[in-house]
This record gives C-alpha cells, sequence and structure tokens, in this order.
C-alpha cells in the first residue's frame, strides 16, 4: 500500500478557478485604482452622483474589492466571498445597464487598469459575466458545503 492519492474532483477545480478569476478581477480594480489614486477621485468626482459619497466610495469600493479577494481566498470564507461579489458585480452590472439606457447625462468610467478602456457595452458584458461567475460560485460552494455537514465516510447518502 502506497501514500493515498489527493485530487481534486470536477467541482473543485471549478470553484477554485472562479475564485482564482475573481480574485485577479478585484485585486488587479483595486490595486489600479490605489495606484492612480488622485485619477480615481477625480473620475468618481464626475460621475452621476453627489460629490459628498467621493471619500465614502473612493476608499470603499477598492478595499470592498481587496476584502472579496481575501474572502475568496479561505476555504471558511469562500461562501461570503461569493455572495459579497455577486452584490458588488450586480451594482456595477446594474449602473453600467443604466448609463447605456441613458438614465445619466455624463459618463465617465472610473475604473481601474485596463478596465477603463471598455466602452459601455463592453462593461456591460464583462459584468454580467463576473456575476454569472459569482453566482455559479455561490452553487459549487453551497454543494460543497453542504455535502461535508451532511455526508461522512460511513454515512449511505
Amino acid at each position: 500500500m502506497g501514500k493515498p492519492r489527493t485530487f481534486m474532483n470536477k467541482r473543485q477545480v471549478v470553484l477554485e478557478s472562479i475564485s482564482a478569476l475573481l480574485i485577479m478581477l478585484f485585486l488587479y480594480a483595486s490595486v489600479s485604482k490605489f495606484l492612480d489614486f488622485d485619477r480615481f477621485i477625480g473620475e468618481t468626482n464626475n460621475q452621476p452622483l453627489p460629490n459628498s459619497w467621493t471619500p465614502f466610495i473612493v476608499w470603499t469600493v477598492p478595499s470592498l474589492e481587496i476584502a472579496i479577494s481575501i474572502a475568496l481566498i479561505f476555504e471558511r470564507t469562500r461562501l461570503a466571498g461569493f455572495i459579497a461579489s455577486t452584490f458588488l458585480m450586480t451594482l456595477f452590472t446594474i449602473y453600467a445597464a443604466f448609463i447605456l439606457l441613458h438614465f445619466f447625462e455624463y459618463v465617465p468610467c472610473s475604473c481601474g487598469g485596463i478596465i477603463r478602456k471598455l466602452t459601455w457595452s463592453q462593461h456591460l458584458v464583462f459584468n454580467i459575466f463576473f456575476t454569472v461567475l459569482s453566482v455559479m460560485g455561490i452553487t459549487f460552494q453551497r454543494r460543497s458545503f453542504f455535502k461535508s455537514i451532511f455526508i461522512t465516510k460511513n454515512s449511505f447518502v
């Protein structure tokens, strides 16, 4: 008898892949905002939102993106990370949809890095893609979570 082989099942591979994509997205976006913070502040001030919200937005959004990334790293907090990711990406998606539906007079993008170069239609597709990934993450993570609670080696299920 040799060492037991360890491997990830398909569900675990999907979960790890979704987590990795979301972590890369959120870390890239947050770091880009912090590295060009003055520009991020200026672009946030140009949003069709009250400028009094700017201090809250410029610190909360990138900090939330980092917190979500950290939550997605650890198995214990991954479900919360997927839920927070779904919430944030849904907000971004709704905002992009409002822009495409001409709800606002002007619409500067305050995204970080290369994401800033996307058109609003591309933003919408991009955001929908990552929202769907987040929802998939919730679905797969819940299944794994409940399996670990209710199915043991000795169960007949």
